[in-house]
């Protein structure tokens, strides 16, 4: 029986130590468990706040591009309007009355007599102004000049191009940068 004692006391020491080594198992694996959650939770907390950055940026980028896509739209309706406008004072200039025409081309020539004194006339084949109505030496149609005039000297070697067109265009790009900032801001 003194055997039986120290065989249950041996028993009862192991199943003492088996429970303490379990307990302590149970408590490094509920630390581990512990801390592995605490880390997947720090990790899902950083990986949605990227996440979440990530969605911002991208959002504000969708933005910036339709604004941008918005101002180039915007941008060529304005520059279309630009264009239309300059056409249809071009074509209200070029059917203008023959009265109205004459008057503004006998100022052209006034004007350009400081630089070419008794000019010779080019014209569109569709003005049939005579030198003398216009107070030029001669007149001579060009198919390629749509409206307003070319007046050259005699000998050719002074040219004063007062087409519409080249009138219109050059007012146009004295201007443009005023139009452009009341226009685009």
């Amino acid at each position: 029986m003194a055997l039986d004692n120290v065989v249950n006391e041996i028993k009862a020491s192991a199943d003492k130590q088996a429970g303490d080594i379990e307990s302590q198992a149970a408590a490094e694996v509920r630390a581990i468990l512990a801390e592995a959650d605490a880390l997947i939770s720090d990790m899902k907390e950083k990986e949605d706040k990227k996440l979440k950055e990530e969605i911002e940026r991208l959002k504000r980028q969708e933005l910036s591009s339709a604004e941008l896509e918005s101002k180039k739209i915007v941008l060529s309706k304005k520059k279309e309007i630009l264009a239309k406008a300059f056409e249809t004072v071009l074509a209200d200039l070029e059917s203008a009355p023959r009265e109205v025409k004459l008057e503004q081309y006998k100022e052209m020539v006034r004007s350009a007599e400081a630089v070419i004194d008794k000019p010779k006339a080019v014209l569109s084949p569709k003005d049939d102004f005579t030198a003398k109505e216009l107070g030029v030496k001669t007149v001579e149609t060009d198919p390629k000049i749509r409206a307003g005039l070319i007046l050259q000297s005699e000998d050719n070697t002074v040219e004063v191009d007062m087409q519409y067109v080249t009138l219109l265009q050059t007012i146009w790009n004295r201007e443009i940068k005023a139009l452009s900032d009341i226009l685009f801001e």
